[in-house]
């Protein structure tokens, strides 16, 4: 799948926002992107695959959407609720349909963009200290948002891949 225009990152654009905040603006931007462009034209059976045991495309989209929603739960200072420790036992769950897989992926993200903007970006709140998990592992909210983009492009490729695999075996699989 060829792109007609440049990555998010070199368009120029949230040029006002600081620049940890404005590259995870552009992961989510390069996400949507990128998930839309390989797996849209997917099925739902394609997206439910597992192919060689690999995980499904379901499973990196609704793992992408609820680790954001995790991610910046701890960025912004907070623990994670009962529903959030919910969704997480639920992301390999293959009921669903594509539409509720996209909308969720699609209303994490503009969630996401929206709490990072909230944070804001300047030097003393980048530097903030956090804590993660049930052991409260120590990092900042710089670290967290660094975390959000690599982690969010890691499965990006991952469900890329899959996709790449599925399109390549569509007679096999249908």
């Amino acid at each position: 799948m060829q792109k007609s225009e440049p990555e998010p990152w070199l368009r120029g654009t949230h040029s006002e926002i600081p620049a940890v905040p404005r590259a995870v603006l552009h992961a989510n931007e390069l996400t949507q992107e990128d998930l839309t462009s390989w797996c849209d034209e997917l099925n739902e059976q394609e997206l439910i695959a597992t192919p060689s045991g690999l995980p499904s495309i379901a499973f990196h989209l609704r793992h992408i959407a609820r680790s954001l929603d995790r991610l910046l739960t701890y960025a912004e200072g907070r623990q994670l609720s009962e529903r959030q420790l919910q969704a997480l036992t639920s992301e390999a769950d293959a009921r669903c349909t594509k539409a509720e897989i996209f909308s969720e992926l699609s209303a994490a993200l503009a969630d996401s963009s929206a709490r990072i903007l909230r944070l804001g970006g300047n030097q003393d709140t980048l530097n903030q200290p956090r804590t993660v998990g049930r052991k409260n592992l120590p990092t900042t909210v710089a670290g967290l948002l660094v975390h959000i983009a690599d982690h969010t492009q890691r499965h990006v490729g991952q469900a890329i891949t899959t996709a790449k695999i599925l399109i390549a075996q569509r007679g096999q699989i249908l």
